[in-house]
C-alpha cells in the first residue's frame, strides 16, 4: 500500500478524526470513523477489527475505573439536585448582585476550591450554569473556564494524584533521584517553570476580568449572545439536557442543609483521597465517591426524599443518563488510543524529537512532544508515561547526572506540555467533562478554547527558549 510507505502514515487515524470532529463537528462520528480507519490500517476486517478493538481496549480496570468514578458523579449529582442543596447554595451566590465578571470570576475561584480533574468541571459547572445563564454568558465561554482551572490547577497542587504519579515516574528513571520522596521534591521545585499552567490560569484570569478581550470563535459566541440571547449555537448538541439545569428559583419545602448535604459530602470524598494516599500511597477517588453517594443516599432516605428503593434506583438511572454522552466520548477516546498505539504513532513523535539535542531543544522538544502525544491520545498521565523515560535520561546525560535547572525545566516543560495537549484535544477526559459540566456541545466548547490554548502554547515555547 502507498500510504503505507510514507512516514506518518500511524498519524493517519488521529489527523482522520480531527477533519471529520471539526467538519462534522460531533465528536462521537468522527472518533468512530477515525478508529474505522485505525482498524483497517491495521489489517483487522471491516466491522470485525471495530468489535475487537472496542473488546481490546474497553475491557481494562483503567476504562472502568474511569467508568465508575463518572457514574458515581452522575449519581451524586442527582442526589444533589434531589435534595436541592445546590439550588440553595445557587440562592446564596445570587444573593448578591452578579454581573457577568463577578460569575465569570467566581467560577474561576471555584477551580482552586475543588482540586480533581473529574469532580472540578462537574461540581462547579452544575452549581454556576444556571448563575451564568441568567448572565447571559455563552456556555462554551462557561466551558473554557472549567477546562482551564481543572488539569491547570491539578498539575501545581503537587499533594494530589497527578503530583504522586509523576513523582513515581520521575523516580523510577535512572539517574540521580533514588526516591518518590526525593522526586516530589524535584517535582515541586519545577513548579515554577511550568509555565503553561501558570500562564493558562492568569490568562483565563484576565479573560474573565475583562482586561484582556476575547477573541477568535470566542468572541463570534460572545456576539451570539449579545444579539440572539441564545446560550450556545443553534443546531449544536449540549452534553446535558437543559432538565439538568438547576432552578434556582425553585422553592423547597424541606430545605436542605449546605454542611450536612454538601460540605461533609466533599470533604469525605478529599479526606478519603488524602488519608489513602498517605497510609496506602494510592489515592482511593472510586471508594471516595461510593462512600459520598451512600452517605448521601442515608442522608436522604433519613430525611424522606428517597422513599423506598424503587426511588434509590431511579436516582442512579438519571445519574448515569446525565453522563451517558461523556461515557460514550471517552470509550471512544480509549478505542481510538487503542489503533494508534497499535501502529506506533507515540513512538513515532518521540523519534521525531530525540535527535541532536542541545539544551534548548531539549525543553522545547520536552513540551512539543508531550503536547503532541497527549493532544493525539486525550491523556495527559499516558503522555507522561510516555515521555519521562525518554526525555528525562536524555537530560541527566546532558547535566552528568547533576539536578540543575535544565532538569526542573525539562520535568516542568513534561508536566506543562501534557496539559496544553489535554486541554487543546477534542478526544481528552477533562475536556470532554467540561463540556459536560457547562452543558456546553463539545466541539463547540473546543473549537472556541483552541485559539486561547495555543496562544498560550506560543508564549510558554518563547519564554522556555528566553530563559534556555
Amino acid at each position: 500500500m502507498f500510504l503505507s510507505q510514507w512516514e506518518y502514515y500511524p498519524l493517519i487515524p488521529l489527523l482522520v478524526t480531527l477533519i471529520f470532529a471539526f467538519m462534522m463537528r460531533s465528536a462521537m462520528i468522527a472518533m468512530i470513523i477515525g478508529t474505522f480507519t485505525g482498524t483497517l490500517m491495521i489489517g483487522m476486517l471491516p466491522g470485525v477489527g471495530l468489535n475487537e478493538i472496542f473488546q481490546k481496549s474497553l475491557g481494562n480496570a483503567d476504562f472502568i475505573w474511569i467508568c465508575q468514578i463518572i457514574i458515581l458523579i452522575g449519581i451524586l449529582f442527582e442526589l444533589f439536585k434531589k435534595s436541592g442543596v445546590l439550588t440553595v447554595l445557587a440562592e446564596r451566590v445570587m444573593s448578591k448582585k452578579q454581573d457577568r465578571k463577578r460569575v465569570e470570576v467566581s467560577s474561576w475561584f471555584m477551580g482552586f476550591m475543588i482540586v480533581d480533574d473529574y469532580f472540578s468541571p462537574l461540581l462547579t459547572g452544575a452549581i454556576i450554569r444556571p448563575i451564568s445563564d441568567r448572565s447571559l454568558i455563552p456556555r462554551e465561554k462557561l466551558a473554557f473556564i472549567l477546562d482551564a482551572t481543572t488539569a491547570s490547577v491539578c498539575i501545581l497542587f503537587p499533594f494530589t494524584a497527578w503530583g504522586a504519579y509523576v513523582s513515581s515516574l520521575i523516580a523510577a528513571q535512572a539517574g540521580p533521584i533514588q526516591s518518590i520522596e526525593q522526586a516530589l521534591s524535584i517535582y515541586i521545585a519545577a513548579i515554577p517553570y511550568n509555565f503553561y499552567p501558570i500562564f493558562l490560569l492568569i490568562f483565563t484570569f484576565l479573560i474573565c476580568v475583562g482586561l484582556i478581550p476575547d477573541f477568535g470563535p470566542m468572541r463570534a459566541a460572545e456576539e451570539r449572545v449579545k444579539k440572539t440571547g441564545a446560550l450556545f449555537r443553534p443546531g449544536s448538541s449540549p452534553l446535558i439536557s437543559e432538565d439538568d439545569n438547576i432552578d434556582i428559583s425553585a422553592k423547597l419545602n424541606n430545605p436542605p442543609s449546605l454542611i450536612v448535604e454538601l460540605l461533609v459530602p466533599i470533604i469525605l470524598i478529599f479526606g478519603v483521597g488524602i488519608v489513602s494516599v498517605i497510609f496506602l500511597g494510592s489515592v482511593k477517588i472510586v471508594e471516595a465517591f461510593m462512600l459520598a453517594v451512600t452517605y448521601l443516599m442515608i442522608t436522604s432516605s433519613v430525611k424522606g426524599r428517597l422513599k423506598n428503593a424503587v426511588d434509590a434506583g431511579d436516582i442512579i438511572v438519571s445519574g448515569m443518563k446525565g453522563v451517558s454522552a461523556a461515557l460514550l466520548i471517552i470509550a471512544l477516546a480509549y478505542s481510538l488510543n487503542a489503533v494508534t498505539s497499535e501502529l506506533g504513532a507515540a513512538n513515532l513523535i518521540i523519534d521525531l524529537f530525540s535527535k541532536d539535542l542541545s539544551n534548548t531543544t531539549l525543553i522545547l522538544a520536552a513540551f512539543i512532544v508531550t503536547a503532541s502525544i497527549s493532544f493525539a491520545t486525550g491523556t495527559s498521565w499516558g503522555a507522561y508515561a510516555m515521555t519521562i523515560p525518554i526525555v528525562l535520561p536524555l537530560a541527566y546525560a546532558l547535566t552528568d547526572g547533576e539536578v540543575n535547572s535544565l532538569i526542573l525545566q525539562t520535568i516542568a516543560a513534561i508536566a506543562g506540555g501534557g496539559i496544553f495537549g489535554d486541554n487543546a484535544s477534542p478526544v481528552s477526559d477533562t475536556t470532554v467533562l467540561s463540556s459536560v459540566g457547562a452543558g456546553s456541545d463539545h466541539i463547540d466548547h473546543v473549537v472556541t478554547q483552541l485559539p486561547y490554548a495555543l496562544l498560550i502554547g506560543v508564549i510558554t515555547v518563547i519564554t522556555y527558549i528566553s530563559i534556555s
